[in-house]
């Protein structure tokens, strides 16, 4: 080969290299990381313990269980109210909803100051919601399922940062169309697909949704996309598929009923999971589950145990809650992580997820879990958490528990030795409830007044049931 050949050959093959080099220095310097696309699963109402990755033997949950072995599981995860209304307006905000009103359920039976009832009872105009922190960073954004967070057109999912909307306005609603069983005449109950145009599916309800969700991702795939695929199982009314409950010939009653909408949900959600791997999107896609506040056991037969309690209480029954995250490269697999969380880490998470700088997000509770989960930060992601509904509020710090009631002396717990609640060491230790009872008004200052509030003569029922509640066998 000719010198001058050789020379040629040398030069070029130096410059690919140069290249080749100054592309990997930009791609890991300068270019932004592929952003994941980010799915969120909430089931309504399940029981602590209703899972097999939660040590259930009576229930078979599959998909979750898998999901489980391939993310990490949270020990101590929290929601922000033991009910669904604010308990969704905490996790879609990740604000403690207390701050700007939303601390009661916005359903029948409470009455507000201002004159607000029943479908005027909504999420504050003036909160983002994590759609809205997803669609800044482009990403396409879709609601299906349950809404709850106002009935009026201006409380609409559509106006509140989300591309696509199907579900249902409301707090529950029948599993089986309308045109067949529970015929109702209030129009946040029924199916809508975006913006005032309703229309029943032939579908029990939790398939319907998957089926939604998949038909999400499929248009999604070439973009970041975000879908909250909420779920309205196993909530009221107790209602499931018969080649369902014929799975649970040894079950009778509600717990039969809850066990094959349970069944049926985990099916759903392997349906959609199942997708993201058929679509070649798993390793690109952050998925979470959780549940919205405690099972109510007294309502749909779900066990929450070791945690004594229910939903719409403060005790762990009513606010522990299953959680699951899947996320490639940041979650190691079949592995659980035990400091406290709370659902008002997801909007942060999501939103770091994506490039986006919390700092920027002014007034938040909740924080960014990816360095905790790596390693990187050692500490606990949260000193305190705190709940009130009305009267009634809690405050956890590190491995102790406070609770406050209106009618009598608060309580203590150590709930590192006794997630149950069974032995109060309030009188033991009188410095220790001094200090978080100054900690819990300072956090209540912080607070805007309830926009609505439980009607007088309804509280005594509340307290009744936290009581009737308390260490009930299940």
């Amino acid at each position: 080969m000719h010198k001058n050949q050789r020379n040629s050959i040398h030069n070029y093959l130096s410059y690919l290299c140069l290249a080749l080099l100054i592309c990997s220095a930009w791609v890991c310097y300068g270019a932004e990381p592929a952003k994941p696309n980010i799915i969120f699963i909430l089931s309504d109402d399940a029981g602590y313990a209703d899972f097999g990755f939660q040590g259930s033997t009576e229930i078979p949950t599959p998909n979750l269980d898998q999901l489980a072995q391939e993310g990490v599981v949270f020990k101590q995860a929290y929601v922000s109210a033991s009910v669904c209304g604010p308990s969704r307006a905490g996790l879609l905000t990740g604000k403690y909803p207390q701050r700007f009103g939303f601390e009661e359920n916005n359903v029948p039976g409470y009455m507000s100051s201002s004159g607000a009832t029943g479908d005027d009872m909504g999420m504050r105009l003036d909160q983002l919601t994590m759609a809205n922190y997803l669609a800044e960073r482009g990403y396409r954004t879709s609601l299906i399922g349950k809404w709850h967070q106002g009935n009026e057109d201006k409380f609409h999912p559509l106006k509140r940062g989300f591309d696509e909307f199907f579900g249902f306005r409301g707090g529950a609603r029948s599993y089986f169309p309308f045109t067949q069983t529970h015929p109702s005449s209030r129009l946040e109950d029924f199916l809508e697909r975006n913006f005032n145009s309703y229309g029943e599916s032939p579908l029990y309800l939790t398939d319907a949704l998957a089926n939604e969700a998949i038909e999400f991702i499929k248009r999604n795939k070439h973009q970041p996309f975000f879908t909250f695929l909420s779920l309205s199982a196993p909530h009221y009314p107790m209602e499931a598929e018969k080649s369902d409950l014929d799975q649970f010939p040894h079950l009778t009653g509600e717990r039969k009923i809850y066990a094959a909408m349970m069944l049926n949900m985990d099916r759903a959600i392997g349906r959609v999971l199942q997708t993201l791997q058929q679509e070649g999107l798993s390793e690109n896609t952050l998925v979470i589950f959780t549940n919205d506040n405690g099972g109510p056991s007294d309502h749909n037969s779900s066990i929450n145990l070791p945690l004594s309690g229910t939903k719409a209480n403060l005790l762990e029954g009513g606010i522990r809650v299953p959680m699951i995250m899947r996320w490639p490269g940041v979650t190691k697999p079949g592995s659980s992580y035990d400091p406290m969380v709370s659902t008002l880490d997801l909007l942060p998470t999501f939103y770091a997820a994506t490039g986006g700088d919390v700092r920027q997000a002014k007034g938040l509770d909740g924080v960014d879990l990816k360095p905790f989960l790596q390693g990187k930060n050692i500490q606990s992601p949260h000193k305190n958490l705190f709940w009130r509904e009305g009267p009634i509020a809690a405050l956890r710090q590190g491995d102790w528990k406070l609770l406050r009631f209106p009618d009598r002396q608060a309580e203590l717990y150590n709930i590192a030795k006794d997630p149950s609640e069974l032995t109060n060491l309030a009188l033991e230790n009188p410095t220790k409830v001094n200090e978080l009872y100054r900690q819990l008004f300072a956090w209540e200052l912080t607070l805007d007044r309830p926009a609505w509030q439980l009607k007088p003569e309804f509280l005594g029922t509340v307290i009744k049931r936290m009581d009737d509640y308390w260490h009930k066998p299940e």
